[in-house]
């Protein structure tokens, strides 16, 4: 991890560029959102996309969904990675939840709920508006935080732990910002010299000092 930099300063760039940016799940509401955010673990955004539409036509809410079956999902979510786990989450998470409007908006009563872990519960939050009590770490974060030097490490929960520990909980939308600038500039073959973060990135830095 980068000691010198003052890191609360120098991602505000980032925090600007992506300040409000809608994560890339499509979704009209939280019941949709919180199936989306399950069902796209291990799987890419834009598959799950591609099926919801179908998927919220049959089952348009919690009550819907708290009826159905693993025969009755299968159709919808068959070609999902890992569907035979999410099937099992979403009918208990179902089961247990009932109505859209009985859907929680805090880390610890999410991640009680099945197949949602940290990251899933952080992204639920950041949609619906909520203060963040987490960082959002996905694939992106792993990559992209080291990188910086605002985390090292591949373990999510402990870059987690030291981009809260560095940045004030105002600025702890980095998490989406740094998955946004993954997607888009820093990825695995990153195109440094038109990052906006190049100025203070370790990565950038070091190549240039080669």
């Amino acid at each position: 991890m980068s000691s010198k930099i003052n890191w609360p300063e120098a991602i505000k760039p980032l925090l600007k560029k992506y300040k409000g940016k809608k994560h890339p799940l499509d979704y009209k509401n939280n019941y949709q959102l919180l199936v989306g955010v399950i069902l796209s673990a291990q799987d890419s955004d834009k598959h799950i996309n591609q099926l919801a539409p179908e998927l919220f036509k049959a089952f348009p809410n919690m009550e819907a969904l708290s009826r159905a079956t693993s025969e009755t999902l299968f159709p919808f979510i068959g070609k999902v990675r890992n569907f035979g786990n999410k099937t099992k989450w979403l009918l208990e998470l179902a089961q247990k939840v009932k109505k859209d409007s009985n859907i929680p908006l805090a880390l610890d009563e999410l991640t009680a709920l099945s197949g949602i872990g940290r990251k899933s519960a952080n992204v639920i939050m950041r949609e619906a508006g909520v203060a963040p009590e987490g960082v959002i770490v996905d694939l992106h974060v792993v990559r992209v935080a080291p990188r910086l030097g605002i985390a090292s490490g591949t373990d999510p929960k402990k870059i987690e732990k030291q981009i809260m520990d560095t940045l004030p909980q105002n600025e702890w939308d980095a998490g989406m910002a740094m998955s946004f600038l993954g997607r888009e500039i820093c990825r695995p073959t990153p195109q440094c010299e038109i990052c906006l973060m190049n100025k203070v990135c370790a990565y950038y830095n070091d190549l240039i000092r080669r």
